[in-house]
């Protein structure tokens, strides 16, 4: 199965439409990058991990609605995309940590433009319970 990846080193973003040349052009890797993170929770994750790596039972807390069972499969998923990267620290009992990566790291200034633009423009919306699935 062929599958897209996030890659380790940027692209040169020369073959991008300019701003003034309009958007037009349908790009796929800006497609599938949307795509990734704008699945429910991953936004959410990569947030949380802003703030320095975290344990699995950290990251289910500081994100209300969050079920452990998306937390794993979301955490899987940015595990191969590159963005999220696992650590088992050789401790008794086993810990195991969870930080943005190289890739990762390059999102925080996007999520804070977004947060800082939802400040601005979104009313409050509770996160219900019944959010979880998804």
């Amino acid at each position: 199965m062929n599958q897209t990846h996030i890659r380790e080193t940027p692209v040169d973003p020369a073959p991008f439409p300019a701003q003034d040349e309009g958007r037009s052009n349908f790009c796929p890797r800006f497609h599938y990058a949307v795509e990734l993170l704008g699945r429910r929770w991953i936004g959410a994750i990569i947030f949380v991990l802003m703030g320095g790596p975290r344990r699995f039972n950290e990251l289910l807390g500081a994100v209300p609605g969050l079920s452990d069972r998306l937390l794993t499969e979301r955490l899987r998923e940015l595990e191969r995309e590159g963005i999220v990267a696992r650590t088992v620290h050789d401790e008794r009992p086993v810990r195991v940590t969870y930080a943005l990566t190289e890739s990762g790291e390059s999102l925080c200034p996007i999520l804070d433009q977004i947060a800082h633009w939802a400040e601005r423009w979104v009313d409050f919306v509770p996160v219900c319970p019944e959010s979880e699935s998804a």
